[in-house]
């Protein structure tokens, strides 16, 4: 998994460096941002949320004073993610009851599965079951995590990065179309597709943008922290977003 990521990050990068420069990125203001409708989700569930982008999630809604149920499959993650505060259920996001049984109460959702176990993609199977608990369970919010590189934001990848992730990108391209297809007027979702992710301290000065050109770096804390802003922001449902922090590039 931890090369997996290094490959993920470098390939992007070798990209970025290509397009920052050429490009005017489009990104939702910080004026906009603060005077978008808000709403209120308290009661989060959260896939992924024993490492990366997930458990820096779980922080922050914790900050936020929500309350967090987290899907674990370890008792060391279940035994940290309960140091912060979360209610931890342990069980596998490729079973679907246990996706299911571990949402069934909340208002809203959080995915950031990706990886692979075994010859299975959590990016495809894991995510699949987050959508479809929360259709059948009616929890209209939901947050789907993938990467730039899915749907219409390929070209802003090289092939070379493209062929590096082709197989998580297929995967999590999938479960984009299948959320924007299946529960279009169901589900109140939105698409965050992150850059090439570092697990440096986060800057705070990332962004979202509708501009699918764009690619380039962001770190882990600053995508969880768009996550967490976006969750109640009216203005981004039914949106898909790619995470940058064009600072880096700078």
């Amino acid at each position: 998994m931890r090369c997996f990521a290094l490959l993920v990050s470098a390939a992007l990068v070798a990209t970025a460096s290509g397009f920052v420069s050429r490009f005017v990125v489009q990104p939702r203001s910080r004026a906009s941002r603060h005077s978008a409708v808000r709403m209120a989700y308290n009661k989060v569930f959260v896939a992924g949320g024993s490492k990366g982008v997930g458990k820096e999630t779980v922080v922050l809604l914790r900050k936020a004073g929500k309350e967090v149920v987290a899907l674990v499959r370890s008792d060391e993650a279940k035994a940290d993610l309960e140091g912060l505060g979360a209610v931890c259920i342990k069980g596998d996001a490729f079973v679907y009851k246990d996706v299911e049984g571990a949402m069934d109460g909340c208002d809203a959702a959080i995915t950031t599965l990706g990886g692979v176990t075994g010859d299975k993609r959590v990016d495809y199977d894991g995510n699949k079951n987050v959508v479809e608990a929360a259709g059948i369970l009616g929890v209209t919010r939901l947050i789907l995590v993938t990467s730039i590189g899915c749907g219409d934001s390929k070209g802003a990848i090289s092939e070379k990065a493209y062929d590096v992730l082709k197989d998580a990108l297929v995967a999590k391209e999938k479960v984009e179309n299948q959320l924007q297809k299946f529960y279009k007027f169901t589900t109140d979702y939105t698409i965050i597709r992150p850059g090439g992710l570092s697990s440096d301290e986060a800057t705070g000065k990332a962004e979202l943008t509708d501009d699918v050109a764009k690619s380039g770096m962001i770190r882990r804390g600053d995508v969880a922290a768009l996550v967490v802003e976006a969750l109640d922001d009216a203005s981004t449902i039914k949106k898909i977003y790619s995470a940058l922090d064009f600072s880096l590039g700078e």
